[in-house]
């Protein structure tokens, strides 16, 4: 950050009433952990969220080492922790630990401040968990795309088979655990390349090339780029500085009402909401197999628990919060 934009910033936080701070612990392309922090404060009659500052911890992140850097800043900025009420971390015990985590040691010199975990990451614990089975196909669609794409030799022959097949897109996308957003890419990408794919391996060395023949394989290869480009959907709508705690309870309560319905259509073997793998059995003139529908099933009904357990239903009325003038005064005593 140029020194100027940093000063004015830091000008701006000190001159709002309330501050509140997200802090993500991310990894780099070096594989070096750093520690980012973004701020939200009050600007001219509006919320405004920047970039702090992003510092690499010396030794490993623990929850001291972590509030020590963000302590410094603070230090070093004049700035105030009174005013800071609000923090947004992951779920991880070093950023949530009652009484040792970073939350803690901010609540000790900031009282007014209140813990609240990231919608973001909370939807992409979320999404995790599924099946055995489709979860055996992410793995060998993951493996085939590292396999390719990983080694530059082999990205470059496959770029010049897509390019000879006359492909809309010539590359994979990498998989990356890391990005959230990386999964539903790179498994639409793979199946919208998957023929592509199937020539490119069949005289390679490589033990899942069988897989790209396999039409079982390959409709729960087209279910998983469907269910995940929703899910990149949500995930995205769960992002933005307008975004506030309601609008992303109505997304959630958006999806898992979806969810149900995906679950009720797919049980009777209508897969119309989902594009990819509905054209793949329309253009191969096959049905649905009944393992492929069972596994499908089985992971709608495990996201809508999964969405509960990491989103459970507010149980205040905070209905005055969002049309404070359709509430009715109540006299005073």
């Amino acid at each position: 950050m140029a020194e100027d934009v940093k000063k004015t910033l830091i000008e701006r936080i000190k001159s709002s009433s309330y501050y509140s701070i997200q802090l993500d612990e991310t990894t780099d392309v070096a594989d070096l952990a750093n520690l980012m922090v973004y701020v939200r404060y009050e600007h001219d009659g509006a919320a405004q969220e920047e970039f702090l500052f992003c510092q690499p911890p010396e030794t490993r992140t623990t929850a001291e080492l972590i509030f020590q850097l963000l302590d410094a800043f603070v230090q070093e900025n004049g700035l105030e922790w009174k005013k800071c009420v609000g923090v947004c971390t992951d779920g991880a015990r070093a950023m949530t630990g009652r009484h040792s985590g970073v939350a803690a040691r901010i609540k000790e010199v900031a009282p007014e401040m209140r813990w609240t975990h990231c919608s973001i990451h909370r939807e992409a614990l979320a999404v995790k968990k599924m099946p055995d089975g489709l979860k055996s196909v992410l793995d060998s669609a993951v493996k085939s795309v590292n396999f390719i794409k990983a080694r530059p030799m082999q990205s470059r022959l496959f770029q010049v088979l897509c390019d000879e097949m006359g492909s809309e897109h010539v590359q994979l996308l990498l998989h990356t655990e890391v990005r959230w957003l990386s999964r539903g890419k790179v498994l639409s990408r793979l199946f919208e390349l998957h023929r592509e794919v199937q020539v490119f391996l069949q005289d390679k060395n490589f033990p899942f090339s069988d897989v790209f023949y396999d039409t079982v394989w390959l409709s729960q290869l087209a279910y998983l780029s469907d269910i995940f480009s929703r899910l990149n959907d949500l995930n995205l709508g769960l992002q933005g500085l307008s975004i506030n705690v309601f609008d992303v309870q109505d997304k959630i309560n958006t999806m898992l009402k979806k969810l149900e319905l995906f679950q009720i259509k797919v049980k009777a073997g209508d897969v119309s909401a989902f594009p990819a793998i509905e054209s793949f059995l329309s253009e191969n003139e096959l049905t649905l197999d009944d393992g492929v529908r069972d596994n499908m099933v089985a992971h709608l009904v495990s996201l809508r628990q999964q969405f509960r357990q990491y989103f459970p239903v507010m149980t205040e009325d905070n209905s005055w919060m969002r049309s404070p003038f359709s509430m009715e005064a109540q006299p005073s005593h």
